[in-house]
């Protein structure tokens, strides 16, 4: 069973928040949850493990 890591794991994280907000740049309240869904969906199918996504999610959840 793989473990959740929740501590840094990559660099340049000011760059990816910048692009994640130019991401959402000019999008509707509708298309900004539309691109956070299929964001969710391509990074859990990358992870693709089950026990580490229900940890994701009840982390996030809190």
């Amino acid at each position: 069973m793989t473990a959740l890591n929740t501590l840094p794991n990559f660099e340049n994280t000011d760059d990816f928040y910048a692009a994640l907000l130019a991401a959402h740049d000019g999008l509707d309240k509708a298309d900004i949850h539309a691109l956070n869904a299929r964001l969710i969906l391509v990074l859990a199918n990358h992870i693709g493990e089950q026990n580490v996504l229900e940890q994701a999610l009840q982390v996030a959840s809190r």
